[in-house]
C-alpha cells in the first residue's frame, strides 16, 4: 500500500470517475485504474462496485475511506511539521544534573513552554557522566552539567559560572580552612559528582584525605546538615534555594571559587528544531554569564 495509490483513491471518491481522477492527478486514467486494481488486490477485497462508468463505494470503500482521510492528514501534518519554516514540535528529551534541574531550569523551562507549546519536554536527572553517555548513545537530545569536560563526539557550551559554598550547622566553630572539617561527617554525591571532587582537590591541597558519606539528593544533604549532622560542599543556586528556611551557615573560599556549567548535545546530529530552539533560548538567557 503507497500513499500515492491512497491519493488515487481519494480523488476517485471526490470526483466521481476515474477519467476525473486522472485529470486532476495528472496521469492517465489507465495509470489509476491499474493502481486501484493493484491496491484492491493487496487489500483482498473491492473497494467499488463498477457500472458502466459509474462508481459507487462498497461497504469495505467505505470503511476504507475513513482510514485513508486519516492517514493523508497525518502524512500532510508530518510533512508540515518538517518544513524549514514550521514551528518546533514533538518530543524533547533533556539530561540535567540536580542542582541544574533544581534551580535553574524551572524558569527556563516556562518559558520555553511559552514560546513553544507544540514542545512535549522530559527532564531526566543523573549523574554527569550517565548524561552524556545518553546523548552519545542518543537517547538524550542534550545534556547540562558541570565541570571541566570534553566527551566524544558531544558539541558542547560553556552557559554559566555556579559558585560554590560549603554548608555547616550553626553549632559548629567556625570553618576557616581545610584542617576545620577533620573529624566531621561530610555529606556529598556520589564519587564522579564535579562538586565532590573539587572538595576533594580543595582538601588534597593540605594533604587531607577524608571520609565521605555519599547521597543522591541535595533536599537529605541539606536535611542532613540542617540536623546538625555534618558539612558538604554546594552549588551557590541551591544554597540560596533553602537558606531562608534551613539551619546552615555558608562559607566562600577562593581555591572553592566557580563550577562551569556546560550544555552538551550530539555534533552528528545537525538539525533537531527542538533542541536548537532550546539552545537559542539558553543563549539568551545566560546571556550575561556567557559574555
Amino acid at each position: 500500500m503507497e500513499i500515492h495509490q491512497l491519493r488515487m483513491f481519494q480523488s476517485i471518491v471526490e470526483c466521481g470517475s476515474m477519467v476525473q481522477a486522472a485529470q486532476q492527478l495528472h496521469c492517465v486514467p489507465s495509470n489509476v485504474t491499474t493502481r486501484i486494481k493493484q491496491l484492491e488486490q493487496e487489500l483482498g477485497t473491492e473497494l467499488f462496485h463498477r457500472e458502466g462508468k459509474r462508481l459507487q463505494l462498497t461497504a469495505s470503500g467505505e470503511i476504507f475511506l475513513g482510514y485513508c482521510h486519516k492517514i493523508l492528514a497525518l502524512c500532510d501534518e508530518a510533512k508540515q511539521s518538517v518544513h524549514p519554516d514550521a514551528p518546533p514540535s514533538g518530543p524533547l528529551k533533556i539530561g540535567a544534573i540536580e542542582s541544574s534541574a533544581t534551580t535553574r531550569l524551572p524558569h527556563l523551562l516556562a518559558k520555553f513552554h511559552q514560546l513553544y507549546p507544540d514542545v512535549s519536554v522530559q527532564i531526566i536527572t543523573g549523574t554527569w557522566k550517565q548524561l552524556l553517555l545518553d546523548v552519545s548513545q542518543h537517547k538524550l537530545d542534550g545534556a547540562i552539567v558541570a565541570g571541566n569536560i570534553e566527551f566524544p563526539l558531544l558539541n558542547k557550551l560553556n552557559i554559566y559560572q555556579e559558585d560554590m559554598v560549603l554548608i555547616a550547622p550553626p553549632s559548629f566553630d567556625e570553618i576557616r580552612c581545610q584542617e576545620d572539617l577533620i573529624g566531621k561527617e561530610i555529606f556529598m554525591w556520589t564519587e564522579g559528582c564535579p562538586y565532590r571532587a573539587a572538595l576533594e582537590a580543595w582538601l588534597k591541597l593540605k594533604n587531607i584525605s577524608l571520609p565521605i558519606t555519599s547521597i543522591t539528593s541535595y533536599t537529605t544533604i541539606i536535611g542532613c546538615v540542617s540536623a546538625g549532622s555534618g558539612v558538604s560542599l554546594v552549588p551557590k543556586s541551591i544554597y540560596e534555594q533553602y537558606r531562608h528556611y534551613a539551619h546552615f551557615k555558608g562559607y566562600a573560599f577562593k581555591q572553592l571559587s566557580s563550577m562551569q556549567n556546560i550544555f552538551f548535545w550530539h555534533q552528528n546530529i545537525h538539525h533537531h528544531k527542538a533542541r536548537d530552539a532550546f539552545l537559542n533560548l539558553i543563549q539568551s538567557e545566560f546571556a550575561p554569564s556567557l559574555a
